[in-house]
């Protein structure tokens, strides 16, 4: 559904996104997780047509945003970090304003605006001014007015930012139904936000990709990062000697430093306690001493840290920032969705079978 090939953004000498692809398939829940600064909102920005690319291609469906923007554009509803309300208006008048800006047609319109409102769950507060609403409230009116249109694709940034714990879970259960029916993209620097609602995640540091796979995939990495580590004052040869001799046990790492060897034991077909047990039972009839041993469990937190490391990667600043190099829109896109020749079919119902009251 969406192809990101060589993408690169550039403020001046700084590199906010760095060489990045990925591609997003269509019906799945992708997550966009790194942490502040990584240029996920910069990377989402650009993908949406808000922001111009240095360098780069972005496909949606086919249509590439730089070239063929307004198709492009049609097919996706965005929610940025900062909602884009007017808060003098109510809920109502705000999808109404939407909607006529996108050019849905008239009866289309009216009859989405009563879909999204329902599963947005702002149905109750239609007519009060977005002002006077609670943040969770606004939040899912942002997200309302990504809907209009029927878009195949909805991207959200940080959607639950500065929630309450309730109304995180509502916002979460909100994008799972979302996901029933439609290709949506989260960013998020919070991994549980990602694993909560996400089928896909693809995590950036520094601009750029460093992890492209499934939930599971990330889930797996760090139960094989799984391991008992122990400390000996025997020199590392030897520990390997040792170690060597009991089946199916395996050194993955291992160090030395003020005269004690420090090594991370991965377990084979062992459970935690056997392979506790055996490298035990194995430093006795050595005749060699553990200063300690203990079981080590990598979590998706720790592989998301490792792979994020600000050792590693240059951090990408504020994505706020904009250069003077490339503020501008690309040639031929004016910023502006072409409004609907109202030609373009009937009602096509968002969620469920589209029977609703008139």
């Amino acid at each position: 559904m969406i192809e990101v090939r060589n993408l690169t953004k550039k403020y001046g000498s700084h590199t906010a996104v760095d060489g990045l692809s990925f591609t997003v398939e269509k019906g799945r829940i992708y997550g966009l997780l790194g942490p502040n600064g990584a240029g996920k909102s910069t990377t989402m920005n650009i993908i949406t047509g808000c922001l111009a690319a240095t360098s780069g291609t972005v496909l949606i469906d086919g249509h590439d945003v730089f070239e063929d923007p307004i198709e492009a554009k049609k097919l996706v509803g965005y929610l940025p970090e900062m909602p884009p309300l007017y808060t003098e208006m109510t809920p109502l008048e705000y999808l109404r304003f939407v909607g006529e800006a996108k050019g849905v047609p008239y009866e289309k319109r009216e009859r989405e605006i009563k879909d999204v409102m329902e599963a947005t769950g702002i149905t109750d507060v239609k007519d009060r001014l977005i002002r006077n609403l609670s943040k969770g409230y606004r939040q899912r009116v942002g997200i309302a007015q990504a809907m209009i249109g029927s878009p195949e694709v909805i991207i959200l940034d940080e959607p639950t930012v500065g929630l309450d714990p309730l109304q995180i879970i509502e916002i979460r259960e909100l994008i799972r139904s979302l996901g029933e029916t439609k290709t949506v993209v989260i960013s998020s620097h919070i991994l549980a936000e990602i694993s909560a609602v996400c089928d896909h995640v693809i995590i950036i540091a520094g601009g750029r990709k460093v992890a492209d796979d499934s939930l599971e995939g990330l889930e797996k990495r760090a139960t094989v990062g799984n391991g008992l580590e122990i400390v000996t004052r025997v020199p590392e040869s030897r520990v390997r000697a040792i170690v060597a001799g009991i089946s199916g046990a395996e050194i993955r790492d291992i160090s030395s430093e003020g005269g004690k060897a420090t090594a991370v034991i991965g377990p084979g077909q062992l459970s935690a306690d056997g392979l506790s047990e055996a490298v035990f039972k194995a430093f006795a009839r050595a005749g060699e001493t553990l200063l300690s041993l203990c079981w080590k469990e990598s979590s998706l937190e720790s592989i998301f840290l490792e792979l994020t490391d600000p050792r590693e990667y240059e951090p990408a600043g504020p994505d706020e920032i904009a250069g003077p190099e490339d503020g501008d829109a690309p040639d031929g896109d004016d910023g502006g969705d072409k409004p609907s020749d109202g030609k373009d079919g009937g009602y096509v119902p968002l969620f469920g079978s589209g029977d609703t009251e008139e």
